[in-house]
């Protein structure tokens, strides 16, 4: 990707001397709202001035808002990993880090994690075990045992508040139908499913009514899991609460549809048995299966927005859309069972 066509301050900090840390080798990583930069023993995370509808990061306040959001609410499961907020700023023609002059972006600063132990890393070369997921299990199910609920987060459990969701994704990914990726006879069959599932109104109130919907994370899946000295589950959702209140069943689904994603049935199925069994959650099963095509197809519809982003490269866009296809095909098959 040809410099030019990254913002100034993006440029300026692919170089080693924009940091007051050694960073010898620096690697840009984006998403469709999101500049990673890998420097050093430290990772960068700058939000995009964008606007999906979903999240809206296109003002400097807000921008700053969500980095304070992710710093607090990430903490609740990796505090040693969230370091701080950081300003980069500019005097003339100069930016720096926590340096001199205006702030003219924020960005959240973590501490680098060990690539070779990503959970996605780990998984692609065959070392994911039973014994992993025990190890995940035992972080998760404290974790929503303490997770904030209450009337004000269960609002967002009901089968209204979920079709609010699932529906948003039909509507954000119908201009993209018939493209590489999605069909319009995928897209029916998808989203009649969904429909359908959203009018057993009881099966959303019996999940209520048992205290599971909670302050969860939002994005429970290998990318955000990293098998390191201990477990990071890390990334959460903070830029939309209504991603992040949900029904426990529709995080680990998450999880669950990634390991099937990777060709991992067996271990998805162990996940889920395992994780309800600790939990003593009996009422999650009849729920797994469309909270599983939900989450495919969210991670297809993120494929297409990332494949379509204007300062994508063509190598990550083509990569993006055959991974949209390859998740719009899972959700299909969810929807099909």
């Amino acid at each position: 990707m040809a410099d030019s066509t990254l913002p100034p301050f993006i440029q300026a900090l692919l170089k080693p001397e924009a940091y007051p840390h050694p960073a010898p080798e620096i690697t840009l990583v984006q998403t469709h709202i999101s500049y990673v930069l890998l420097a050093g023993d430290f990772v960068y995370k700058i939000k995009k001035p964008v606007d999906f509808g979903f999240l809206n990061f296109t003002s400097l306040e807000k921008r700053k808002h969500f980095c304070e959001e992710e710093l607090l609410l990430n903490r609740r499961l990796c505090p040693s990993l969230y370091l701080g907020l950081v300003a980069i700023t500019q005097q003339g023609t100069a930016f720096s880090l926590d340096g001199p002059g205006t702030p003219v972006e924020y960005a959240v600063k973590m501490a680098r994690m060990p690539e070779e132990r990503m959970m996605a890393k780990v998984i692609a070369q065959g070392g994911l075990s039973k014994e992993i997921l025990d190890r995940i299990i035992v972080i998760l199910v404290p974790f929503y045992a303490k997770a904030e609920t209450g009337p004000a987060i269960e609002q967002f459990g009901t089968a209204q508040a979920v079709s609010v969701n699932v529906l948003e994704n039909f509507e954000q990914t119908q201009g993209f139908i018939g493209c590489a990726a999605l069909s319009q006879a995928q897209f029916e069959a998808i989203s009649g499913y969904a429909r359908a599932f959203l009018g057993k109104e009881d099966l959303f109130a019996s999940r209520l009514a048992a205290g599971r919907v909670r302050d969860c994370h939002g994005d429970l899946y290998s990318a955000n899991i990293c098998l390191a000295d201990q477990i990071y589950i890390y990334d959460c959702i903070e830029f939309n609460q209504r991603f992040r209140y949900c029904d426990v069943a529709s995080d680990v689904a998450f999880l669950a549809m990634d390991l099937d994603f990777h060709g991992l049935p067996e271990l998805s199925a162990y996940f889920i048995d395992q994780f309800c069994k600790a939990a003593g959650d009996t009422t999650l099963l009849p729920m797994l299966n469309f909270y599983k095509c939900y989450r495919a197809y969210v991670r297809g519809k993120i494929g297409l927005f990332t494949a379509h982003a204007p300062e994508v490269d063509p190598a990550t866009a083509e990569n993006c859309l055959a991974q949209a296809k390859k998740y719009f095909a899972l959700a299909e098959r969810y929807a099909a069972s």
